[in-house]
């Protein structure tokens, strides 16, 4: 979602603030859908919109750990924008969107200070990190590798009888409603799409321990809490008359108990260049296709490898 689990947390940590990555181009791009300029798109978000450690990082700023190759960029280029401006930066949360973001040299300014009013498109992922995505993982693969015939991960966080990331996720909706609002409230004219977070775990079945060290009791509850995630997001773009951006369905069977080359989505430890538990390249074209056929721009999606096959576990 929004974090590095603890195999690399700390790459995460923002290094410098700067402005946000911009790409201009005086005409329509190739391949564009479009005859005429599509206008100007802005892209906010976590690092699963970021793209952590996808080649090439722009570096600007480093510490957002922003991708050339992350869905953003890659619907940008598809879609011939004149005018592109990414702001995500991995680790934000609904704050980070009103209000400046900590990092090692400064604060990353807020990232709704790159809409001016004269966007086409605002996009938009957020909400992992809001609900304890890293500590969630980290807590996760410490105690459900303790009891693999039960569901130690699940029994902690529903230890007082109710379900403390069910409540974390119903916490955050207000915060994801009032971000939407706000994006509205500066781009009027915009097209505002909400783009959910794609397949981690197999869509079914136990998992693949240790590749991804959860019990079949601790998988099932891991799944089912992003699923509420991705369902609280969708919901609050409904109330908000914005788009929803489904990708957990267009990844399933590229989780991360598939072999290199068919998952999309990265393992903690990661056999592609990209952060842990977060999508590669190919993971982040998937979720660029998927944006781009609700918001009318065609994106290929992505290629495998190899030929479909059974999980890694």
């Amino acid at each position: 979602m929004t974090a590095l689990t603890s195999v690399g947390m700390g790459a995460l940590a923002p290094a410098q603030a700067e402005a946000p990555t911009l790409y201009a181009d005086n005409g329509t791009m190739s391949g564009s859908l479009f005859d005429a300029p599509a206008g100007r798109y802005v892209a906010l978000g976590d690092s699963y919109a970021a793209g952590p450690l996808i080649p090439a990082q722009t570096g600007r700023p480093a510490g957002c750990l922003r991708s050339t190759q992350n869905y953003p960029s890659v619907l940008a280029n598809s879609g011939g924008f004149t005018d592109f401006t990414d702001a995500s930066c991995s680790g934000a949360t609904t704050e980070h969107l009103t209000g400046p973001q900590a990092v090692a040299a400064g604060p990353n300014p807020p990232q709704l200070d790159a809409l001016d009013g004269s966007e086409s498109l605002v996009t938009l992922t957020i909400g992992g990190n809001d609900i304890g995505f890293a500590s969630i993982i980290t807590e996760c693969s410490t105690r459900s590798s303790t009891n693999l015939l039960g569901a130690a991960c699940r029994d902690f966080y529903t230890a007082d009888g109710s379900d403390e990331l069910a409540q974390r996720i119903d916490d955050t909706a207000d915060d994801v409603a009032a971000v939407l609002a706000a994006i509205r409230e500066r781009s009027p004219r915009a097209q505002v799409a909400l783009v959910g977070y794609p397949v981690i775990l197999p869509d079914s079945g136990p998992g693949c321990f240790p590749v991804a060290p959860f019990s079949p009791g601790d998988t099932a509850y891991l799944r089912d809490t992003q699923k509420s995630l991705n369902a609280m997001l969708e919901a609050k773009a409904a109330d908000a008359g914005v788009d929803y951006v489904d990708t957990y369905t267009p990844t399933i069977g590229h989780d991360i108990c598939k072999l290199p080359g068919v998952k999309w989505v990265e393992g903690l430890v990661p056999t592609s260049p990209a952060a842990p538990v977060h999508p590669n390249d190919r993971g982040m074209r998937a979720m660029a296709a998927a944006t781009g056929e609700v918001v009318g721009v065609p994106v290929a999606p992505p290629s495998s490898e190899l030929i479909e096959v059974a999980d890694a576990g």
